[in-house]
């Protein structure tokens, strides 16, 4: 009896005092409110993160917070469905009665967003090791080890994984996962007589379609766009020869740590390529302004681009919150991102005034000779240029017959040159030309006019217990090359665990973290820490091999499982953090867009080269200065190729990719907000992409079965969802024939849920 009465006595002092911001609310805000009003991506220019925005409020000019006052809060009216028309969040479970009491309780109480710091002893900074693979008493379930440790979680409440998915469905989540697009009548007849799943990952993973799905995955990491941002928005020259590079890398199943190195150091490499210098392109992926208004603080601006994009994408860490002031909540100091940032001083863009350019790219020995041969050719065009002169201004009374021959010689000997040695491909990069950059200093309140101490490069000292040794300089200063070695190391103990969460985040809708660029304090904890431990690890042990770790994600009960809802546990578990089921998860723009013209039969298959333009509304131009130049629209075939070989224009992203939730190309995209809006489903019914599509279905059922709609319906739905009809849904698309076209049936058919789901 004493016990009880202890007990009821905790939950009331407990109660009294209020929720805890730490504990109760901010995972709470972390999971369902965060992710699209947080530090990165703030729709409705809504953010929630911090105190002073929440209390600003969003456009609607009203406070999202009224401390003291949970019944005058927008985010309690939301998230408690007091008003109609907006329930938060607009994706997935909402709240729990008792997850809003929690809010409330903590308005009430005024609002305070006390936050714990992370110190030296964050899970995060703890080295990597791999623990044991638990004991489960369902053995017959585990294939591999990561069906023990969510296994093992699953047993500890006494619950069951969902049962397996039928091997039709999981032909097209395992087709639509790994490539990004439905399979063929051919693959599906295939799979039918050998249903090996573990055969067909293999498979999927050989092909070339797989880099082009996976590597949209890391161009949103790191801040892929084809323009410059701002009032010109001017394009980036050659910047497409990264996205190649990304694709290739990934088809190549390029050691991740590899992967690194030629990003962030591939000009320091002795095995300094074409390749690598490509890879390069990187560092300048971002915003630019061609016209600052401040010089000095649009250069910082730039470091911290690369600063922050660094941190975030190979150590999920916010380190540019550290640009004015200590990182309030993780152990970073000011001190450690401008050591950071002098890692990176050394690099300078190319450019004339406004004008930018872009670089060769080859062998040493390749540009070696490429620097010789325009030594070369540079006196002849001087002589060309005043013979010219001469000719235009017939001051010196020579005859033109004299003039020409002699510009025709100097002429052939320049291409005699060229071909000799061609052109090399060109390059979106920086340059180092100075081995020892310039000094870098702590700013003062990130002031470029306050500088304080001076800040020698270093990483941040929390991860290391002594900093890695930079080397005397040589052609460059070799800083970023020191970066990228302690990035990809095993002692480093976040750079392997950020990616294998970032992989599995792509492959389940949400990662073991579900802050994928935060692992700091403000970020969640891992949902099952032992096994990204082990994950890592063993990634590490298996050559940081993506495609190894793929196969062993595909190969799990883990992955295989359906998507059955349980109630018991959907009520305990909404948001299915102990992974009991396989989430429902949209596809991404690029893969409904690119399914569409696969099932259409018009999917170009060509791959590489610049990029296309696919045909927009015009009245998507019509707020520009210059309509008629900003968008010159690819002919059908081109501008059917797959959608990462798309044009993307910071300033205008294509309004279709844009509704169905394209990433923030301004910074670090670590994961696509899903949402549900109007918009959406206008674009997906009336667009023009989607009725020409379901016309060039129409005519491919009409070649290939005839007009039979009988045949055209059980076609066109093998096609689409790799499945025949149920009985109710040929019956209903019979009746609509009676008095529809077979292209209204297609687009009913793109335009159903199914289509845009996995399964």
């Amino acid at each position: 009896m004493r016990w009880v009465v202890l007990c009821c006595l905790a939950v009331w002092v407990c109660a009294a005092e209020g929720p805890d911001f730490t504990r109760d609310v901010q995972p709470i805000l972390a999971a369902r409110c965060f992710p699209c009003h947080g530090s990165q991506t703030r729709m409705h220019h809504l953010r929630l993160d911090r105190r002073a925005d929440a209390l600003a409020g969003g456009e609607s000019g009203k406070p999202a917070i009224v401390p003291g006052k949970s019944a005058e809060s927008l985010l309690i009216q939301y998230v408690s469905g007091q008003n109609p028309k907006v329930v938060m969040p607009p994706v997935g479970a909402h709240l729990t009665s008792e997850q809003v009491n929690t809010l409330r309780a903590w308005i009430d109480g005024g609002a305070e967003y006390r936050q714990a710091s992370a110190g030296a002893g964050h899970w995060a900074f703890q080295p990597v090791r791999r623990p044991d693979v638990p004991e489960v008493r369902d053995r017959a379930w585990v294939r591999n080890p990561i069906d023990a440790f969510v296994l093992a979680r699953l047993e500890a409440r006494g619950w069951k994984p969902s049962p397996p998915a039928p091997p039709q469905v999981l032909l097209r989540r395992m087709y639509l996962d790994v490539t990004g697009l439905p399979p063929t009548l051919a693959e599906q007849e295939q799979f039918a007589r050998d249903p090996s799943l573990d055969r067909l990952s293999a498979d999927l993973l050989a092909r070339p379609a797989y880099g082009e799905r996976w590597a949209r995955h890391w161009l949103d990491v790191v801040r892929y766009a084809e323009t410059n941002g701002y009032e010109r928005d001017a394009a980036k020259p050659s910047v497409w020869r990264y996205r190649d590079y990304v694709i290739r890398a990934l088809n190549a199943d390029k050691p991740f740590d590899r992967f690194i190195l030629e990003q962030l150091a591939g000009d320091e490499l002795e095995d300094l390529s074409g390749e690598t210098l490509i890879a390069t392109t990187y560092f300048r992926l971002g915003p630019w302004d061609d016209e600052p208004a401040d010089p000095a603080m649009d250069r910082f601006d730039q470091l911290d681009d690369m600063v922050s994009t660094t941190s975030q994408a190979f150590l999920a860490l916010t380190l540019g919150c550290a640009r004015c002031h200590d990182h309030k909540f993780d152990p970073l100091t000011a001190r450690d991102y401008y050591s950071m940032a002098a890692i990176f001083n050394g690099l300078e863009r190319p450019r004339s005034g406004r004008t930018e350019h872009d670089l060769p790219a080859g062998t040493r020995t390749e540009l070696a000779a490429l620097a010789e041969r325009d030594r070369r050719i540079q006196p002849l065009e001087e002589e060309i240029g005043r013979l010219r002169v001469c000719l235009a201004s017939e001051v010196t009374g020579a005859w033109p017959e004299v003039f020409k021959p002699r510009i025709a010689a100097y002429e052939e000997k320049i291409r005699a040159l060229k071909q000799a040695t061609p052109d090399l491909p060109r390059a979106y990069i920086l340059d180092e030309p100075a081995p020892v950059p310039p000094p870098m200093h702590v700013l003062i309140r990130g002031k470029a006019a306050s500088p304080g101490p001076e800040a020698p490069p270093a990483v941040p000292a929390v991860l290391v217990s002594r900093q890695p040794e930079f080397p005397p300089p040589g052609r460059t200063s070799l800083r970023r090359l020191t970066l990228a070695r302690w990035i990809a190391s095993r002692e480093n103990p976040l750079t392997a665990r950020v990616i294998v969460n970032r992989v599995w985040q792509w492959h389940f809708g949400q990662g073991l973290v579900r802050t994928p660029n935060d692992f700091g304090a403000i970020g969640e904890r891992p949902t099952h820490p032992e096994l990204l431990d082990w994950l890592a690890d063993w990634f590490m042990d298996h050559g940081w091999s993506l495609k190894q770790l793929h196969r062993l994600i595909l190969a799990s009960n883990t992955y295989r499982m359906s998507k059955r809802w349980n109630p018991e546990y959907g009520a305990k578990d909404p948001e299915d953090r102990l992974f009991w089921r396989v989430p429902y998860v949209r596809l991404e723009a690029e893969a409904i867009r690119d399914s569409m013209l696969a099932v259409s039969g018009r999917l170009n298959p060509e791959m590489y080269g610049p990029s296309v333009l696919p045909p927009i509304p015009a009245a998507a131009l019509e707020g520009s200065s210059d309509p008629d130049k900003i968008w010159h629209a690819s002919d059908e075939r081109a501008a059917s190729r797959r959608t990462i070989y798309a044009f993307v224009k910071r300033s205008m992203i294509i309004p279709m990719l844009e509704v169905l939730d394209f990433c923030d190309t301004t910074r670090s995209s670590a994961q696509r907000v899903n949402t549900s809006v109007a918009p959406q489903a206008l674009t997906l019914f009336n667009g023009e992409f989607v009725n020409q599509q379901a016309r060039r279905l129409a005519e491919r059922l009409m070649e290939e079965v005839g007009p039979d709609p009988e045949k055209q319906i059980e076609r066109a739905y093998r096609l689409a969802l790799a499945r025949p009809p149920t009985p109710s849904e040929r019956a209903a698309l019979i009746e609509f024939r009676k008095t529809e076209t077979a292209a209204e049936m297609c687009r009913v058919i793109l335009n159903l849920n199914e289509f845009v789901y996995p399964d």
